[in-house]
């Protein structure tokens, strides 16, 4: 960088004293020729002077110096650990300051907990109870996750600045992802316990610590899976109305497939089930809640006086689920798919990034095809070819306004 500035600063010296020498010399014959002649005959004469041979010199010597001509440096010259504790703070300073990105939404998270409370409030273990615990395991772990899409607006703003930056090779993908994960967690941890501490103890789930830790970790699973996938959607379609609209017909079909709307054992085994229900958050969350409410409980039978039903029963037999694994292994399940989304958000990120170049080239080419069939542009063209090929280049010094180079030294 510092030889490209002292060689600009020679090379204007030189020109500066070569039209100084030209102002000296009566040289009142080249008004005569046109602009580009007189251009072409100040670099001949130029080149050719000893004050282009000075700056030369010039040059030679200073590239001579060690350590001057240096090569720029590319990429951040922080470490990662420092790109990635530095990003961590600062995204969590500007979730905190966005009131729109989290505060909002844990405020409209409580407030649904306590309606869904208050509607499903102490539902007991009657044979009516067994639908009405489903009804809200399915809501909680459909509906409540839903509303993450909330955040898809901020989602938006981010990935600007997260293109500038890349774009100057600040950070890494890897660190970036990594730290806005870090930097959300406390958030969506206090909304999900929030929320769940709320309609865990209204509604009178199964007491215990572990239970409700199982409840409110299901929440946070969910909703950190669908942050990560319109984070994904944010990164492929950079538009409000378009990636709103997409990530709520994703995360439909998601819910579609979940067991709740249409039990999982009757969804069409060729696509919906396999592979479909095996990769969405739904219904592992689904089945994982559903284990953990019922299992170990009994409920009146439909008929007074009939055998009571337990919580297996229900499961295996109404639900068509299966007992044979533990419910950890289902929200172990969901926070598989939480990495799977994130290492997927990477490669979106990175393919992107390799493309970006080319999708540029080919939309150019694009532009230009379709200006082309225009017919305004065309005859824009024809006109301006025209008078190119009409006016003919006059003596600089007998244009209007304008003097010669020659004159101003």
């Amino acid at each position: 960088m510092s030889s490209m500035v002292t060689f600009a600063t020679c090379f204007l010296i030189g020109v500066n004293a070569f039209l100084f020498d030209l102002k000296e010399a009566d040289l009142d014959p080249l008004l005569k020729y046109s602009t580009t002649e007189i251009r072409e005959r100040l670099v001949d004469k130029y080149r050719i002077s000893d004050y282009a041979m000075m700056v030369r010199n010039t040059i030679h010597e200073i590239s001579k110096i060690e350590g001057v001509m240096e090569e720029a440096v590319k990429g951040s010259q922080a470490t990662w650990c420092k790109q990635l504790r530095t990003l961590t703070k600062r995204s969590y300073i500007n979730m905190y300051r966005d009131f729109g990105y989290y505060r909002l939404r844990i405020i409209i998270y409580v407030l649904m907990a306590i309606c869904l409370g208050t509607i499903y409030y102490d539902v007991g273990n009657g044979y009516t109870a067994i639908q009405a615990r489903a009804s809200c395991g399915g809501f909680v772990s459909g509906f409540m996750t839903f509303m993450s899409i909330g955040g898809f607006p901020s989602f938006i703003e981010e990935m600007k600045v997260f293109s500038l930056e890349r774009q100057n090779g600040h950070y890494g993908v890897a660190a970036y992802i990594i730290s806005n994960f870090l930097s959300s967690m406390p958030f969506l941890l206090t909304m999900s316990w929030a929320s769940a501490s709320i309609t865990y103890w209204m509604v009178k789930f199964r007491p215990g610590f572990s239970y409700f830790a199982f409840f409110a970790l299901n929440l946070y699973g969910g909703v950190s899976v669908i942050e990560s996938l319109m984070m994904i959607i944010s990164a492929l379609v950079p538009n409000f109305l378009m990636g709103l609209i997409l990530g709520a017909g994703v995360i439909g079909i998601m819910m579609l497939t979940s067991g709740f709307f249409r039990l999982l054992p009757e969804l069409p085994k060729i696509f919906w089930k396999y592979p479909v229900s095996y990769i969405v958050y739904g219904s592992w969350g689904l089945k994982g809640a559903y284990k953990n409410d019922l299992l170990g409980l009994e409920f009146e039978p439909m008929t007074p006086g009939g055998e009571k039903l337990t919580g297996e029963f229900i499961i295996t037999n109404m639900m068509g689920l299966s007992v044979s694994y533990s419910k950890w292994l289902d929200l172990a399940m969901i926070f598989i798919l939480l990495l799977a989304y994130r290492i997927t958000f990477f490669f979106v990120l990175k393919v992107k990034e390799a493309a970006a170049p080319y999708l540029r080239v080919a939309y150019t080419r694009f532009t230009v095809k379709r200006l082309e069939r225009r017919a305004s542009f065309r005859e824009s063209l024809a006109m301006t070819s025209l008078s190119k090929r009409h006016n003919a280049p006059h003596p600089m010094a007998m244009q209007e306004g304008l003097n010669s180079p020659m004159q101003q030294y």
